[in-house]
């Protein structure tokens, strides 16, 4: 099975990858950390300064071909990369990994409308109720999902209109709920889904633009479970998570399930001028788009697996992921699930309340470097996000790329 070839291949890569770790020259590993260590510190010190507060820390992980490199500044002295952190949407590369893996297999096809049927079934991708009648559906294709070009609207990050027939209206919809029936209250996909259908909402017809839609993803975790016959969280698990020996991972989806493993980072969120605790959180309002725990070494080893073709994915599909193209937003490019930096390569960012993270992976030199804070500027989250990418430029320079 080519699956199996593959994730072999990923196995032995780890190997050789901690073989030539542990022959690299102490002296100039001690170096390079170093360095990475005053880099980070300054940096960070500095952007403290800019927000006038002292809550939350940053690490930087460095997965080169050699050597792996870390620092960090501002959490608890033993941090090393084993600890843990919200990962927010970098969620949606297993998704579309898992999404991509299916049509790898034969078991769906990405071309197809969200109203097909499942390959060898008669059942369709979506289930043909009420809470998934959202505006264009006929039209709507498993790639656009992925690709945030099929027009749906985010219920995650986007008040719902002030004319809606809803008691929610005018009000983020999630936050509207855990006021209304508790911080534990488990969201599911049909829920979110529901909302858009409820209310007619859409931001345009299917392949007009470029939209990010966190419930786009949601649609894609309930075609996975569909497809599968299992729960997102099993299937990433059984398909990625466990093969490949990221025992940091996790994704919850219980409301209940809201505190991390230790070790973790303290996370923290700068609004209105304040900084706030938010380490501990419901994140069932995001499975599939958003709820991920991870750890640095686990989230840099499973970019580098997945977008070098060793995590079960052939080169083949890889590519289709990896076909990026301007969005429109600021300088993103954006392909399947994957986004693309010039000078960094192919990731993903992820933002929760707590916790930002950029993660890049360079094919042409087979570098990985990932950047996380336990403090999200929320009142500026696309500059916090560039202080990020500015950041692993400067990590990768000190190590020699």
């Amino acid at each position: 099975m080519n699956y199996m070839k593959s994730l072999t291949s990923g196995i032995v890569f780890l190997i050789i990858l901690s073989q030539v770790s542990l022959s690299a020259g102490a002296q100039s590993s001690n170096q390079v950390e170093g360095e990475l260590m005053a880099l980070v510190s300054q940096e960070w010190a500095a952007y403290q300064e800019k927000l006038s507060v002292h809550e939350g820390g940053i690490a930087v992980y460095l997965l080169t071909p050699e050597k792996s490199f870390f620092a960090a500044t501002g959490m608890q002295e033993d941090v090393d990369q084993h600890i843990h952190f919200r990962g927010a949407s970098t969620t949606k590369t297993f998704t579309a990994a898992s999404i991509m893996f299916m049509h790898q297999e034969g078991l769906l096809d990405i071309e197809d409308s969200i109203v097909d049927t499942i390959p060898g079934t008669t059942q369709p991708y979506l289930p043909d109720t009420a809470e998934y009648d959202i505006p264009y559906k006929n039209l709507i294709t498993i790639r656009q999902l992925l690709g945030h070009r099929a027009g749906v609207f985010d219920v995650s990050n986007d008040d719902i209109p002030e004319n809606a027939e809803a008691s929610y209206a005018g009000r983020r919809y999630t936050e509207y709920v855990r006021q209304k029936s508790g911080e534990d209250h488990t969201f599911t996909f049909d829920e979110l889904v529901g909302v858009v259908a409820e209310n007619n909402l859409s931001y345009w017809e299917p392949g007009e633009g470029f939209h990010y839609s966190n419930t786009g993803y949601s649609m894609l975790g309930k075609i996975i479970e569909r497809v599968s016959g299992m729960t997102y969280r099993e299937y990433v698990e059984t398909t990625f998570v466990k093969p490949l020996g990221l025992s940091g991972t996790s994704f919850p989806s219980q409301g209940d399930e809201m505190t991390l493993p230790s070790p973790y980072a303290t996370g923290y969120i700068f609004y209105g001028g304040k900084v706030y605790e938010t380490t501990e959180d419901n994140m069932s309002q995001a499975v599939a788009e958003g709820n991920i725990i991870t750890t640095p070494r686990d989230l840099a080893t499973w970019i580098t697996l997945l977008r070098s073709g060793n995590a079960g994915l052939a080169p083949g599909t890889v590519a289709m992921m990896s076909d990026v193209t301007q969005t429109g937003e600021f300088h993103v490019w954006y392909g399947l699930g994957i986004t693309y930096t010039e000078g960094l390569g192919y990731g993903h960012n992820g933002a929760h309340a707590g916790y930002m993270t950029v993660v890049r992976y360079d094919p042409d030199d087979e570098v990985t470097v990932m950047v996380f804070s336990s403090l999200l500027n929320a009142e500026d989250v696309w500059g916090q996000g560039a202080f990020k990418v500015e950041l692993a430029q400067k990590a990768r320079g000190i190590a020699g790329f």
